[in-house]
């Protein structure tokens, strides 16, 4: 691991070097590239400059208790290595897990779709709660959030939306939402007061380029149409809606929330390339280890991975065994403590697995 931090090291050192060079700021692209790479070395350099540090001050200490007769001054030099002792077992940790390989992916926007499932027009109701849980952290995250595609029904649920949340490293997080989400409440059309439980499925999916995805035009049927449903001026009047149909996947797309069928055509091919990459990465996946698969985040879609309870006001999230009494917070967008709670758990999963290894 060492060795590996010193070529690191020298390779950082290297960028900050070109990064000076005059002629680097003209080469847009080149200093792109370095620029990103700086980034992405910056937290690793630091950690282990600061891990260099703590053990040039644990040999001090050690040195000075062998060369010191003076007892105060033997007590302070054991408390500076006490002190260095823990920052080194810390920034041990902590540099293994900025060396676990990252997903590819991380830096990526997202596309999300959520889909009503068991539970009628409750799941629906639950569907657009969750939607708009979603776009809530978006904002406090500073990301963007576009719809894509929308199926409502006119109590205020939804039967499906999909929707793209662009922003620096929204894949890295939201990537651990995937999975079926499970509500516990009394319906407000239950006369009764039971409890009824319903549930969604969400899937988040890395934005793919298109580079990243190849689509045949032989291999793509697309039809234009009026849109339907509640609509402004021109929306409903003129052949805007598109739906896009992949004949190799069976995957059919409708797009019909902008005026333009050029920007409703262009937001469909979004979601079928997203759509196709994540089947190409499920697949990957399935080809995988057991141990792959079970990690937090990239698990079954159909596994159940929270459960959102109205009368307790509680929050469970079943991968991690987390319970947090704070539904309303959570559900205005408040979930930071959960996400980070999944990272983590999954680094220590990752960090485990290469112990082992």
């Amino acid at each position: 691991m060492f060795d590996r931090l010193e070529d690191l090291l020298l390779r950082y050192e290297e960028i900050m070097n070109q990064l000076s060079e005059p002629d680097v700021a003209n080469d847009t692209g080149r200093f792109r590239r370095l620029m990103k790479e700086q980034s992405d070395l910056a937290p690793i350099v630091e950690a282990y400059r600061n891990y260099k540090q703590a053990k040039q001050d644990m040999e001090d200490s050690l040195a000075l208790l062998e060369e010191e007769s003076d007892e105060e001054m033997r007590e302070l030099a054991k408390e500076e290595l006490n002190d260095a002792k823990a920052k080194i077992s810390g920034l041990e940790n902590e540099l293994k897990i900025l060396l676990l390989p990252k997903d590819p992916n991380d830096e990526k926007n997202v596309i999300v779709e959520i889909r009503a499932g068991a539970g009628g027009d409750e799941a629906a109701l639950f569907a657009a709660e969750i939607y708009r849980m979603y776009v809530h952290y978006a904002e406090s995250c500073r990301w963007k959030v576009e719809t894509l595609e929308v199926e409502e029904i006119g109590i205020g649920g939804m039967k499906s939306v999909n929707f793209m949340v662009s922003g620096q490293g929204a894949y890295s997080k939201l990537k651990y939402e995937s999975g079926v989400h499970r509500v516990q409440r009394v319906p407000e059309t239950e006369s009764q007061g039971r409890i009824h439980t319903s549930t969604i499925t969400v899937a988040v999916m890395p934005e793919a380029e298109e580079v990243d995805v190849q689509i045949d035009e032989k291999d793509i049927r697309i039809d234009v149409m009026r849109a339907s449903g509640n609509g402004g001026q021109c929306v409903n009047t003129t052949d805007s809606a598109v739906r896009l149909t992949h004949y190799p996947s069976g995957i059919v797309i409708y797009s019909q929330t902008e005026k333009s069928q050029l920007q409703n055509k262009e937001k469909a091919f979004a979601l079928l390339r997203a759509k196709l990459y994540d089947l190409e990465l499920q697949r990957q996946q399935d080809a995988e280890s057991e141990a792959r698969r079970s990690q937090i985040g990239t698990g079954d879609r159909s596994e159940k991975i929270r459960t959102y309870n109205f009368p307790q006001g509680r929050v469970t999230d079943h991968r991690i065994n987390l319970t947090l009494y704070k539904l309303d917070k959570i559900l205005n967008g408040d979930i930071q403590e959960i996400l980070d709670a999944c990272i983590a758990a999954d680094q220590a999963m990752r960090l485990s697995r290469l112990n082992e290894e």
